[in-house]
């Protein structure tokens, strides 16, 4: 959380280099592809784009910024929106500008806007490079680029080396390097693949000069790159890559506030990770250089560039993609669907897939800044239990700490710390409490053994002159561990054991960890270099890449901060993750801040200090879709608003979307008012205990959901495009999200509303509370119930008072369901439901996946229970997929068929007559007692 002070591996090389026997195994993924003989392509089907120029044709050339020869463009009466920036890096004058061998037209803005049309801007013939020594490999090909002259940045490298990739069928991979010196490289370990795949869904194409790669869709000829489109730069630091797109839809780049589709009006994306409130237009606490383009048809790709460095990405109207980076390399992948679901798990072969979280983890979690002593943080349980609100899991902010120094806790309010978290654990709950990255450093020599050690073992990030950078954070002066550094983790997993030895803690909350820092680099400044002022400045805020963190120049174990900034948070999720497996022994919890690709694989994510604002609790849905489609599940907002004051309305409305991020805390700031659920009028209390009790009563289908992420790399909280791709109607709704397959949430989210439309796409939609949910005790009587919703693809417009978030299951699912209770120790024993939505033709299917919520390892040993439910015919059965003695024993009690036109005769379960059902002819609901066990088979059926 940013709170300003006072005063106002994924393995990185760690794995690759260092402990790859240690940790390798959780990134490496092994493809074996049966070798084929590669397409012999002829001259005119790898060049397509070649156009011979005729000796002595094309303009002179002119001076360039380095002196060296420049053609004047020719051609500059190119259409606006497909001009390519000439002036990325500073605004430059007319004869600047064609100095540089560029056109120069003057254009206006649209008001309010931050960017439009290039004044100065590549003509078709710009010099790039130029393709050579096109040959195949077992792989794919390989080729040399030639530039024959430098450009307007730096430290041009002339010659570079080529390598494609063609992967898998639906996977081509390219990358762009330095043939002769080593740059630097995400060390991220991804699938290794040794032979070219033997069918492909795309074809590839390679333009000779300009060179460029061109890629089709197979199945239409569709072209979804094409980086002829604009030069090719690669200088020491500054790479672009430009590249056409096949429609205007494009989601991803995160992280970033604002809509689930990117405009591509002139947008300008910037990934430098950053300790900022989330605010339109600026760089985030995340890096997620990948992107998912929805096509015509339904179709999808996607696209990720591999790199860390800091960088812009820039979407222009014609449509067309830029990607501007200060470093590294140009490692591409792109992925071909064909629909977006499998262009999100593609991606996630990649970057890995999302870990399992505890059971408890999806529980409530409640949080404060401000939450001054045990006393209190036990006062705030007790009135939880007292007001009947499910509580899982407590939490404190700063106020635990002595000093706010990671791994202490002051005696005066937390004297019996560990006494409290005791309790909480004698009661049926978890307890989680921050750790932020930086280190106090002031502390007396041997009164301070996290920095002591640290030092000792040469863990911390260091300046130029090889002492520990110190910057100043909550505890003051303070050094940053390096996470790339194995002798960092090892020490992190010491402090962390250590600490939990004395507190006996679940899960840690890492903040801070962009990394943030209240000084500008340093506390001595940072030195005056290329890396501090390199030649192109990304559109960060604060104008200078060590705002509000460290110097860029501050050296880590793998390479400069200057390349692995971008990856500090997720180093210290790998980093805590592992150390909470070897503290506890149990499955981790880790939510972080800081993200970047294939951060799901070890920790959740909240959405940072947000306001308590209709316009922020909007902006959560999108937020909480994006994560999802780039493999980070477990992400919620702040339910009511992190910074300022809430209102009861807000709050309320608040509560009952937050019951649906897959991550469910409450927590807001130091100096804003109190917003526990408790808190407000009595008729808010009860909307909020039905957004309570709705959630842990589908928390059976939400850990399914997580199951089915966690090793098929699907979403859990899901946009509708996912599910109806081809309907493009879906493609821009992003105020509603699906749990999965089945259940669409349609929040209220805009005061003193009483009703909400939401788009329905093509199906039947069954009114959740035609569920009779009453009969687990804890809920009131369902409203009147809305018939269900036979749509073509429509807006509806729902009734939706106060007590109300609208809940609607897709026909075709079975959902199971089980008693909500004030934790999910006690919701766990209690008994299930199955919630049937039957399509036209009487047919639906669902699952649940079991175990005992929190041990490492169950599929490995088959310690889970899991079971497929098929309704056809007039009938329910079970199968049974793998039955153990988690989950074997547990409780259907009541079964809910919706959608039965008929009124049932007869209902039979296992071969004996139910007597008791009950039909509703009005709302065409079943509902069936029963008296059966999960682990069994069973049958019932009704005529």
């Amino acid at each position: 959380m940013m709170r300003w002070p006072p005063c106002s591996c994924p393995l990185l090389g760690v794995c690759a280099l260092v402990s790859l026997a240690i940790l390798g195994h959780i990134l490496l993924h092994d493809f074996d592809v049966v070798p084929q003989e590669l397409h012999s392509f002829s001259q005119e089907e790898i060049y397509p784009a070649r156009q011979p120029r005729a000796s002595g044709q094309g303009p002179q050339p002119v001076p360039g910024r380095h002196g060296s020869p420049r053609e004047a463009p020719t051609q500059c009466n190119l259409p606006p929106d497909g001009r390519f920036d000439c002036a990325p890096d500073k605004a430059i004058t007319q004869e600047q500008c064609e100095a540089r061998g560029c056109c120069y037209i003057p254009a206006r803005w649209p008001p309010g806007t931050q960017m439009g049309q290039p004044w100065c801007f590549f003509p078709p013939n710009y010099p790039s490079y130029r393709l050579e020594n096109l040959t195949t490999t077992k792989t794919g090909y390989t080729a040399t680029l030639i530039r024959a002259t430098p450009t307007f940045f730096p430290k041009d490298i002339m010659t570079l080396r080529l390598d494609v990739l063609v992967e898998t069928e639906s996977r081509l991979h390219f990358t762009i390097k330095d043939p002769t010196n080593q740059r630097y490289e995400v060390p991220l370990e991804t699938p290794r693949v040794r032979s070219q795949a033997p069918s492909t869904l795309y074809s590839v194409e390679f333009s000779e000069e300009p060179f460029g790669v061109i890629m089709r869709r197979k199945l239409d000829g569709r072209v979804l790159l094409n980086t002829t489109v604009a030069p090719l730069f690669f200088a020491d630091q500054f790479l672009q890559l430009s590249t056409s797109l096949p429609s205007q839809h494009i989601t991803g780049l995160a992280e970033h506030l604002g809509p689930l589709m990117l405009s591509t009006n002139w947008t300008k994306v910037t990934l430098w990770n950053r300790d900022v409130a989330p605010t339109p237009d600026v760089n985030l606490y995340g890096s997620h250089p990948f992107y998912l383009g929805l096509e015509d048809g339904g179709l999808a790709h996607g696209v990720f560039l591999l790199n860390s460095n800091a960088m812009d990405v820039v979407l222009q109207p014609s449509p067309a993609l830029s990607w501007r980076s200060t470093g590294g390399i140009l490692d591409v992948y792109i992925f071909l669907g064909p629909e977006p679901k499998s262009v999100v798990r593609q991606y996630l072969d990649i970057v890995g897939y999302p870990f399992m979280p505890p059971y408890w983890g999806l529980g409530f979690h409640l949080c404060r800044w401000g939450y001054s002593s045990t006393a209190i943080t036990r006062q705030v349980v007790e009135n939880m239990t007292r007001a009947h609100f499910p509580l899982d899991v407590q939490w404190n902010d700063l106020d635990y700490m002595d000093a706010r120094r990671d791994f202490t806790f002051n005696k005066d309010g937390f004297g019996d710390f560990p006494a409290m978290v005791q309790e909480l654990h004698q009661s049926g709950r978890r307890y989680i409490m921050i750790v932020d990255p930086a280190i106090s450093s002031t502390s007396p020599a041997g009164t301070y053994r996290p920095y002591d050690e640290g030092l000792r073992r040469g863990v911390f990030i260091t300046n130029e002159t090889g002492q520990p950078l110190i910057g100043q954070v909550w505890p003051g002066l303070t050094a940053f561990p390096d996470f790339t550094n194995p002798e960092a983790l090892d020490w992190w997993q010491d402090m962390v054991a250590e600490f939990h030895a004395q507190v006996p803690f679940d899960g840690m909350w890492i903040d801070m960890n962009e990394p943030s820092n209240f000084v500008g680099g340093s506390v001595d400044g940072c030195p005056n270099s290329n890396l501090e002022n390199p030649p192109y400045v990304p559109g960060v805020v604060g104008g200078t890449l060590r705002a509000a963190t460290i110097c860029a120049s501050s050296h880590q174990f793998l390479s400069t901060h200057y390349d692995l900034h971008n990856l500090y948070g997720l180093t210290e999720a790998f980093a805590s993750h592992r150390a909470l497996v070897k503290a506890r022994g149990t499955r981790p919890f880790v939510i972080s801040r800081s993200t970047f690709a294939g951060h799901g694989q070890y920790a959740g994510h909240w959405t940072g200090d947000v306001w308590s604002s209709w316009e922020q609790l909007s902006y959560s849905v999108p937020e909480i879709l994006l994560f999802n489609l780039l493999g980070v599940p477990l992400v919620g907002a702040d339910i009511c608003g992190f910074l300022g004051n809430t209102s009861e309305e807000l709050c309320v409305r608040w509560t009952q979307l937050g019951a649906f991020y897959p991550f469910m805390r409450n927590h807001n700031g130091l100096n804003s008012l109190p917003q526990e659920p408790y808190r407000f009028s009595e008729t808010a209390q009860q909307a909020m205990r039905k957004a309570f009790a709705l959630r842990y009563m589908l928390l059976p289908y939400l850990y399914t959901l997580f199951h089915g992420a966690h090793v098929r790399g699907e979403t859990v909280a899901r946009p509708l495009f996912l599910e109806f791709p081809e309907d493009p109607r879906t493609w821009t709704v992003d105020r509603q999200l699906l749990w999965g397959e089945a259940l669409l949430i349609t929040p209220v989210l805009k005061a003193g509303k009483v009703e909400v439309t939401g788009y329905f796409p093509r199906s039947t939609w069954y009114d959740l509370r035609m569920v009779p949910v009453e009969a687990f005790g804890s809920l009131p009587p369902p409203a009147p119930l809305t018939s269900a919703i036979h749509s073509e693809g429509q807006w509806v417009t729902l009734s939706a008072p106060l007590d109300t978030i609208n809940l609607h299951l897709r026909a075709g699912h079975i959902i199971p369901m089980q008693g909500p209770g004030l934790t999910t120790t006690e919701s766990r024993k209690k008994p299930m439901a199955l919630a049937v939505a039957l399509t036209a033709s009487g047919e639906a299917r669902g699952e649940l996946f079991w175990d005992d919520g929190e041990s490492l390892g169950v599929l490995d040993r088959g310690a889970y229970t899991q079971v497929i439910f098929l309704a056809r015919n007039n009938t329910i059965v079970n199968q049974l997929v793998h039955v153990s003695s988690e989950g074997a024993g547990l409780q259907l009690r009541k079964v809910t068929v919706l959608g039965v036109a008929t009124a049932p005769q007869q209902v039979v379960c296992n071969g004996i007559s139910v007597s008791n059902f009950t039909y509703g002819p009005d709302t065409e609901t079943l509902d069936i007692p029963v008296s059966l066990t999960m682990g069994e088979q069973f049958l019932i059926s009704w005529s």
